[in-house]
């Protein structure tokens, strides 16, 4: 079991889902988040000077069983990817457990 963690522009939000859907993958969790990270522009070679700035950006929570990891990845890919800077990322954990509440199922039975 894997957990993928995906931060993605708020604008990639659709486009991503759908793309899940067709790995049939349709339980995550989104949160919304601010970070600072590398961003193509942001400092003028030589000049010493860096701008910080916080970007929106939206966090995809993703629990997997792990026949499903490459597909979700691979969606995921496809549907944010683009050659234009602060794309995202993707994570991928290890999960060492998935307790549902409800029914107190564990493992690849609760994702």
């Amino acid at each position: 079991m894997k957990l993928v963690q995906v931060i993605i522009a708020p604008e990639k939000l659709e486009a991503v889902k759908e793309a899940l859907a067709r790995a049939e993958v349709f339980r995550f969790t989104i949160s919304e988040v601010s970070g600072i990270g590398h961003h193509r522009d942001t400092a003028e070679a030589g000049t010493g000077q860096l701008e910080i700035e916080m970007f929106k950006r939206l966090k995809l929570e993703i629990a997997v069983n792990d026949s499903f990891v490459q597909p979700t990845i691979d969606a995921v890919m496809a549907a944010a990817g683009d050659d234009t800077g602060a794309v995202g990322r993707v994570l991928v954990l290890r999960l060492d457990d998935v307790i549902r509440i409800r029914t107190g199922e564990h493992g690849s039975e609760a994702i």
